[in-house]
């Protein structure tokens, strides 16, 4: 079974889907036509407003400059069968953190902010998880292996309702912003904060540099 991502934001047509092809695309440069036997990037919305949609042109625009692919994209709304099938959530906030539990309170180990889990990647020894081999078995088990690490380094478990008084909180800035509706320079800037973790995710998971 390939190591599934599941990347949420509020509609799926921005934040998500940029996160969800960028990492797709970033894990193709790195071990090629295998990406596709190995891993699965998926995203998905909070709400229903924009269900069936294509991504938002703006952030298609900034996905393709980037090198990924926006074709055949339609917007979901996140459901509990989603969050099963997967093995990490990305949220764009922790607003979508506390939406995902709500739906699946036991994935608070596999969910977290974006920002955070970017934040926390760095301090995982990569030499200390199971190597990449040609399955997808290997391929989950170490993405599990990192997930469980970055985990433990907040102190296990994502934040939110009650365990704020006994879990590290996610920090504010951790949050990635809308850019719907406003300038192109935004939907970069916005890309640009997605590509701060989703580049060195690709790099820890493929053990490939």
């Amino acid at each position: 079974m390939p190591f599934t991502v599941l990347h949420v934001c509020v509609g799926n047509i921005c934040r998500s889907p940029m996160a969800e092809r960028l990492l797709a695309a970033a894990l193709r440069r790195k071990i090629g036509d295998r990406v596709d036997d190995l891993y699965i990037s998926h995203g998905a919305g909070t709400g229903a407003w924009h269900e069936g949609e294509p991504m938002n042109p703006p952030a298609a625009q900034e996905l393709v400059a980037r090198g990924g692919d926006a074709s055949a994209f339609s917007a979901r709304k996140l459901s509990r069968a989603m969050i099963d099938v997967s093995d990490l959530v990305l949220c764009a906030t922790a607003e979508q953190v506390e939406a995902v539990l709500r739906l699946r309170p036991p994935a608070a180990g596999i969910t977290f902010v974006l920002g955070e889990f970017g934040r926390l990647l760095p301090d995982v020894d990569p030499s200390l998880l199971p190597p990449l081999g040609s399955t997808p078995d290997s391929a989950r088990d170490r993405g599990i292996a990192l997930v469980s690490a970055v985990d433990a380094l907040r102190g296990g478990g994502a934040v939110w309702g009650m365990e704020r008084q006994r879990r590290r909180r996610s920090l504010r800035t951790d949050d990635l912003a809308d850019p719907w509706g406003l300038a192109q320079s935004e939907y970069a800037r916005t890309a640009d904060e997605i590509e701060r973790t989703i580049l060195p995710l690709a790099t820890v998971l493929t053990d490939v540099r």
